[in-house]
């Protein structure tokens, strides 16, 4: 039999939107496959099906001789039926799930299994000029696709030519899937692209990442999308909406700030949208309370919040999810200027509260507050989420593991977890509790001071201070408790999560790719997609 033969001639795919992505095996110059390796059973291809008898023998084979094992073990294997380049990525023992096993654990089991196999199946083919790549869909076509396009991200373009990356293009190999709830190869391929695309905006300069060049970013990343309209407003625009907290960071620079709105509507007319807002400070050097000159030059993703809500807004869109979102990102710099807000200078927030300002690094808590106050004034959104890379604190609470969610509402925090837990990019309640404020309620001059007691629980009182902004919620002193009842439902539900810690990555291993993270893009996604289909 020749070698090119080898591999099975495969059967053509389709996905659940008809759309035909693979013929055979012959087309690609490298594959990704992922196999079982427990220790009893020996190892066992999920794309077993899809391999000839004569393919498999030559893989079982190699892979023995090379004590492959251990769950992301990883082996190349070359010229193996009629493929240049194979990459077999353990995927560790075959789950045993029963009857028993909570469906939401089993589903991110299984798709976290496919997406850190396949990235690491990328990972190790990436640097080889190959042309066309397959990717295994057995275990699942919607991880497997996530993990292949996250782990491709690099932001290279202003680099010489000849050192950046090549281009690869990704197909599925293999006949079926594993997926559930209407996920599939093409949801993988977009909520993997909505993270790079937040990862992208993180990364770019801040010079090249203006506020006004981010918004003029994102109008042309959806520009043509169905039922979308993208409106931008200036500072005169801001000054006559009296948002007067997020004006007095933006003084300090001499680039103009931006508004930015996104507005998708996908659902019915007359329901209410989901509000997702995000903190846009394209580059934070602390204002006058300057920030130490070491490792500054990060603070150019200090609008992770923008563009994570920005990254989730394209993928929402894309899908055509039957839902209303709107978005709004607050853009500016906070820099040290003549004409900058100085500490002990006193504002009014668009809700008509005074804040002394004691710290102008304290900056994104002040035009958060003003956009909280815009959404839940002009929308009445079902329920608003703020991101905001906001305090160092949650960075030495949490660490870069998970995210810290802030809400008043049980009902909200259980969905979010669930879109985290499946994601695998997960969240981690944090207590909202009214004696938080207290400290920055001492202000001999104003409502509000906007600092508190600085890291000392610094992100639980940004989070009580940013509650006194949503419309609907501040003259609520009972929801300035951590809902304790399952049954409470808040005027309005509202969470706040910070992502300081989550911003970047100090390394590359599988989908996680060194530097800005755009995370958590996909929980978002998915906490969207999940709503629309329980509505």
């Amino acid at each position: 039999m020749s070698s090119a033969l080898l591999f099975n001639r495969a059967r053509p795919i389709l996905t659940r939107r008809s759309v035909r992505l693979f013929t055979n095996a012959q087309q690609y110059d490298g594959l990704v496959l992922g196999a079982y390796t427990d220790g009893k059973n020996g190892v066992v291809l999920p794309a077993a099906k899809d391999i000839s008898a004569a393919t498999q023998s030559h893989l079982m084979e190699q892979l023995a001789a090379s004590n492959f094992k251990k769950s992301g073990d990883v082996r190349l294997l070359y010229n193996v039926g009629g493929v240049k380049q194979v990459a077999v990525v353990s995927l560790g023992p075959k789950p045993a799930h029963t009857s028993k096993t909570n469906p939401i654990t089993r589903q991110a089991h299984v798709l976290e299994t496919a997406r850190n196999a396949t990235a690491i199946g990328i990972q190790a083919l990436k640097d080889r000029k190959l042309k066309t790549v397959g990717v295994d869909i057995s275990v699942s076509g919607h991880g497997a696709a996530e993990g292949a396009v996250l782990a491709q991200f690099s932001f290279d373009k202003l680099k010489a030519e000849k050192t950046r990356q090549a281009d690869m293009q990704v197909l599925p190999f293999s006949a079926d899937d594993n997926d559930q709830e209407d996920l599939d190869w093409e949801t993988g391929h977009i909520y993997g692209t909505s993270q790079n695309l937040a990862r992208m905006l993180m990364t770019s300069p801040s010079n090249l990442m203006t506020p006004k060049l981010f918004t003029e970013e994102v109008a042309y990343l959806l520009a043509g999308l169905e039922n979308t309209e993208v409106n931008v407003y200036d500072e005169e625009w801001a000054a006559s909406m009296n948002m007067n907290a997020f004006l007095s960071v933006a003084k300090g620079s001499k680039e103009p700030l931006r508004f930015l709105e996104i507005r998708y509507n996908g659902g019915q007319p007359d329901e209410k949208p989901y509000g997702l807002v995000g903190k846009g400070v394209t580059f934070d050097a602390g204002g006058i309370s300057l920030k130490p000159s070491s490792g500054m030059a990060l603070m150019k993703g200090d609008m992770g919040g923008a563009a994570t809500v920005a990254g989730a807004m394209y993928g929402i869109i894309k899908m055509g999810l039957p839902v209303n979102v709107v978005a709004v990102t607050p853009l500016c710099e906070n820099m040290p200027d003549g004409k900058a807000t100085k500490p002990g200078d006193v504002i009014k927030a668009m809700n008509g509260k005074s804040i002394e300002v004691l710290d102008t690094d304290a900056e994104g808590r002040l035009i958060l507050a003003d956009a909280l106050h815009f959404i839940s004034k002009h929308y009445s959104p079902k329920s608003i989420v703020d991101l905001a890379t906001l305090t160092g604190a949650m960075m030495v609470a949490l660490g870069d593991v998970h995210a810290g969610v802030f809400t008043n509402s049980n009902d909200l925090w259980k969905q979010l977890n669930v879109a985290g837990e499946v994601t695998s990019d997960t969240f981690w309640r944090m207590p909202l509790h009214k004696g938080y404020l207290k400290e920055m309620q001492t202000s001999t001059v104003a409502d509000f001071n906007n600092l508190g007691k600085g890291r000392a629980g610094g992100a639980c009182s940004a989070a009580a201070f940013l509650k006194e902004f949503v419309a609907g919620l501040e003259s609520d002193q009972d929801s300035n408790d951590e809902a304790k009842d399952v049954d409470q439902h808040p005027a309005v539900e509202w969470a706040h999560i910070d992502i300081a810690g989550v911003m970047d990555s100090d390394f590359t291993q599988g989908y996680h790719i060194k530097g800005m993270s755009g995370r958590p893009t996909r929980s978002l996604i998915e906490y969207i997609r999940r709503g629309s289909v329980e509505q």
